[in-house]
C-alpha cells in the first residue's frame, strides 16, 4: 500500500492551512493510505464526486459491511438509497416549507443588536460571541423550539464534533456517546412538547409516513442531528468567512451588490470550507485512479482538497466571490449533503448584510487559534474588534 507519514491534519501548521499539503499529496499520491485513520484518502475533486455518487460500491450505511451501528448512530446520514428516500423526503419537505426569508430578517436583527454591544467593547470574540449566538438562534427559529442555553450546548455540541475524529484520538468516543444522549433527550422532549411553528412541528406532524418502528429511530435522530449537525457546521462557517473577510476587507465591499452576495458566500464556503471530510466503506473491491481498494475498506472523502482542486476550480487559492460554476463539497454532495445546507447560507448572508450596515467596519484584534479537530475546520479564538 501506498503510505504518507506527512499528512497529519491534527498538526499545527495543517490546522493553520490544510491546503498547501492537500495540494502536495495530489500532486504526487492523489489517492494515499493514511495509517493513522486506517483510510485510503482522496484528493482529487472528480474521485471524490465519484465516490459519493456510487452508493452501490460505496457505502454509507456501515451495516452494508457488517458492522454494528448503535442506535443513537441510525439517522438519515446513515442510510443509503433507497431506503433512506423517506426519512430525507421528510425532512426535506418540512425544510421547504419554512419561512427562510424570515429567518434571514431576524438574524440581521439580532446581528444588529448583537454588533451594537459589542462596539462598545475594546475586543471580543467572534466564535464565542457572534458566531454560537448566531447559529443557536437560527437553528433553533429553523426547528421551532426554545433555544437552549449557548454556553451548556456549545459544550454539548464540542463533545459530539470532537468524537468524529476517533479514529484519531479514541479518548473522544465517550464524551461524544454522553453527549449525543443528552441532546437526544433535549431533542425527545421537543417531540413531546414543543408546539411551536416549524421544521420539528412539520416533520412531527408528518411523521407517519415513516412510522415503521424502525424509521422512527432514524426520524428522531436526524432532528438531533440536524439541530447538532447544522449548530456546528453553522459556528464554524461563520467563523472560517468571518476570517477571510479579515484578511480580504475589498471583498466584503464588493458583496454590497445583491448578485455578488449570492455567489460570494457560496465562495467563501469553497474557500474555507467547514467541514473537511467524509468517508464511505467500500462494499466490493474497487479502483480509483489506478489504486485498488478492497471490500470493507474505508474511503475518505477530503472536501478540503477538493474544493482546491485546479481541475475543477481555477485559480483555486485566489478567492473569487463571482466564481460559477461553483459546485463545491463545502456542505458534501447529493442525497448525503448537509440537511442544514440551506440555514447556513441563510446565516451566512445575514452576516455579510450586517457586517455591510454595522457604521464601523470589523477588524482583527490578535492572533487566532484553530481547534484541534480533522473533521471541522473551526476556530477556538478569533478576536475582534469594531473600534476605529
Amino acid at each position: 500500500m501506498l503510505s504518507t507519514p506527512t499528512y497529519d491534519p491534527l498538526d499545527p501548521a495543517t490546522l493553520a492551512n490544510p491546503y498547501p499539503v492537500l495540494a502536495a499529496m495530489r500532486a504526487s499520491t492523489p489517492v494515499f493510505w493514511h495509517e493513522g485513520m486506517q483510510s485510503w484518502a482522496l484528493t482529487r475533486y472528480a474521485d471524490c464526486v465519484a465516490v459519493l455518487r456510487d452508493h452501490e460500491r460505496f457505502a454509507r450505511d456501515r451495516r452494508r459491511a457488517g458492522a454494528v451501528v448503535p442506535e443513537p448512530s441510525l439517522s438519515v446520514q446513515s442510510l443509503d438509497p433507497p431506503e433512506q428516500a423517506p426519512v430525507r423526503s421528510l425532512f426535506m419537505n418540512a425544510l421547504r416549507a419554512q419561512d427562510l426569508d424570515g429567518i434571514e430578517r431576524r438574524a440581521r436583527s439580532l446581528l444588529a443588536a448583537r454588533f451594537s454591544r459589542l462596539a462598545e467593547l475594546t475586543e471580543f470574540d467572534v466564535m464565542a460571541d457572534i458566531a454560537a449566538p448566531l447559529a443557536v438562534a437560527v437553528i433553533s427559529d429553523l426547528l421551532g423550539v426554545e433555544e437552549p442555553g449557548v454556553d451548556s450546548f456549545a459544550a454539548v455540541s464540542d463533545a459530539i464534533m470532537r468524537s468524529m475524529d476517533a479514529g484519531l484520538d479514541p479518548a473522544t468516543v465517550e464524551p461524544g456517546r454522553v453527549a449525543r444522549q443528552e441532546l437526544s433527550a433535549l431533542v425527545e422532549s421537543w417531540f413531546r412538547t414543543s408546539d411551536r411553528p416549524g421544521l420539528q412541528s412539520h416533520v412531527r406532524e408528518r411523521a407517519d409516513i415513516v412510522s415503521d418502528g424502525d424509521l422512527d429511530v432514524f426520524v428522531r435522530n436526524t432532528a438531533r442531528v440536524m439541530f447538532q449537525g447544522g449548530y456546528s457546521t453553522m459556528v464554524a462557517a461563520v467563523g472560517n468567512a468571518v476570517h477571510t473577510l479579515l484578511q480580504e476587507p475589498i471583498a466584503l465591499e464588493r458583496m454590497r451588490d445583491s448578485a455578488m452576495l449570492g455567489t460570494g458566500v457560496d465562495e467563501l464556503v469553497r474557500f474555507d470550507g467547514p467541514v473537511q471530510g467524509t468517508s464511505r466503506i467500500a462494499t466490493v473491491p474497487a479502483e480509483i485512479s489506478g489504486v485498488t481498494v478492497n471490500a470493507g475498506e474505508t474511503v475518505l472523502i477530503l472536501f478540503a482538497a477538493a474544493n482546491h482542486d485546479p481541475a475543477q476550480f481555477p485559480e483555486p487559492e485566489r478567492l473569487l466571490l463571482d466564481r460559477s460554476p461553483n459546485r463545491h463539497l463545502g456542505y458534501g454532495w447529493g442525497t448525503h449533503s448537509c440537511i442544514g445546507t440551506a440555514p447556513a447560507q441563510t446565516a451566512l448572508r445575514a452576516l455579510v448584510a450586517s457586517l455591510l450596515e454595522h457604521p464601523t467596519p470589523l477588524r482583527a484584534a490578535g492572533p487566532p487559534r484553530r481547534r484541534r479537530t480533522a473533521t471541522m475546520r473551526v476556530f477556538d479564538l478569533l478576536p475582534a474588534t469594531f473600534r476605529r
